[in-house]
């Protein structure tokens, strides 16, 4: 006889969600300053709930708008801590992704879960913003939207870029808000095509904060680790960055730009041409997609030291080598290229590059996943950024598209 399947629904899991709720209201409130909106009207119905990402603690903003257990898409990397994975996985039971591809098995939980009447969470730009802009959103979300059929819920999380950016270690003092601000019904967005529907849910998760119109966010340290964003300067091209409190400094031509309260940046004695990050993340992305990688596969772009570790998806994570020394070409990244045991990652091997974190990397080569974690200044967006120029080039991704 056939085992019967068992449910990923338990009941622990809305109770272990109310204490949750007791203890991470009061951090909600007093570190990010964040205004939590209920959701009045949720019922008892289950949704699918969509929302921007801007800050780690997104995921318990959204617990807090909305009461009852919440499945939320989580990626690998979070399966792979051996006992706390475990842990999780009892507690809260997410949904595994394997970001940056495409995962069947993930589409197929969200389907079990929504069958059995769970409230599905997922942030689809699949990173936190580097920038203050709502990242680039794929299609494959409206895809899952129809195949679930559930409402659509879209909260949307507003100030969290001021208070803590993807690049810093440390929050501000200032405002954050989150909310529901529409629910779509099934049979609204069954009449849809998949590109109208995909246009819709980026309209609503759209939030710019590349502008002072929400406040000030103070901070003795608001431009500290601002290098892990930001590989590009205006007047000298690719560069590398070293921040200190206030200030951030590029070390090719030695200016210096300050990270205002209000998020304005300025020039130490000279007229920088970007007033906030999203116009700098903007021009950094469109120099990129100007490179000729072609041009840059003789010598190293730039050079890192890091660890290496391969990730054994959903069981733990293995250190191959504690100082790694990387080399970042326009056409593959190597690892201790001088040794006799190299590693080189040509990217046309490569299927996939993903930052997590703050400073971590993903690279998937084959069945393996490398995982590079840098030092607290380390850069993982670079890597990222030049895999998919690399695979936009030879026409395997979507015209300019740079992996986030």
């Amino acid at each position: 006889m056939e085992k019967k399947e068992e449910k990923w629904i338990k009941t622990r899991h809305g109770v272990l969600k109310a204490i949750a709720y007791v203890l991470m209201y009061p951090i909600a409130r007093i570190k990010y300053g964040c205004r939590i909106e209920r959701f009045k009207d949720q019922g008892s119905r289950a949704y699918l709930i969509l929302y921007n990402h801007q800050t780690p603690f997104d995921q318990f903003f959204t617990g807090m708008v909305f009461h009852g257990a919440l499945y939320y898409l989580a990626t690998e990397d979070i399966f792979s801590n051996g006992f706390v994975s475990s842990l999780l996985r009892w507690a809260v039971a997410p949904i595994p992704i394997k970001k940056a591809t495409s995962d069947i098995a993930a589409v197929r939980t969200c389907v079990r879960v929504a069958r059995e009447g769970g409230s599905i969470a997922i942030a689809p730009e699949g990173n936190r913003t580097y920038s203050g802009k709502t990242e680039h959103i794929s299609s494959s979300i409206a895809s899952l939207a129809k195949m679930i059929k559930l409402p659509i819920a879209f909260q949307r999380i507003e100030g969290g870029y001021g208070v803590e950016p993807r690049w810093s270690d440390s929050t501000r003092k200032g405002r954050m808000r989150t909310y529901v601000s529409r629910v779509l019904e099934p049979e609204e967005y069954a009449k849809m095509g998949k590109e109208e529907l995909t246009d819709l849910i980026r309209q609503e998760l759209y939030v710019n904060e590349g502008n002072s119109d929400d406040g000030l966010f103070r901070s003795p340290r608001r431009a500290e680790y601002l290098e892990r964003a930001v590989y590009v300067c205006p007047f000298c091209g690719l560069s590398e960055f070293e921040s200190s409190g206030s200030e951030v400094k590029c070390r090719t031509c030695g200016r210096v730009i300050e990270y205002g309260e209000d998020k304005r940046l300025t020039g130490k004695g000279f007229d920088f041409p970007f007033a906030y990050m999203t116009e700098w993340y903007d021009y950094q992305c469109d120099f990129v997609n100007g490179l000729d990688l072609n041009a840059l596969t003789e010598a190293p772009v730039f050079t890192d030291e890091a660890e290496l570790s391969e990730v054994f998806v959903g069981k733990k994570k293995e250190v191959l080598r504690p100082a790694a020394v990387f080399r970042l070409y326009g056409d593959r990244v190597t690892v201790d290229e001088d040794a006799p045991d190299a590693l080189i990652l040509p990217f046309e091997e490569v299927t996939a590059a993903a930052a997590l974190g703050r400073n971590k990397l993903n690279l998937y080569h084959g069945q393996k996943v490398y995982q590079v974690r840098g030092s607290k200044r380390f850069n993982a967006l670079k890597y990222v950024n030049f895999y998919y120029r690399s695979q936009n080039i030879r026409g395997n991704k979507d015209g300019k598209f740079l992996g986030l």
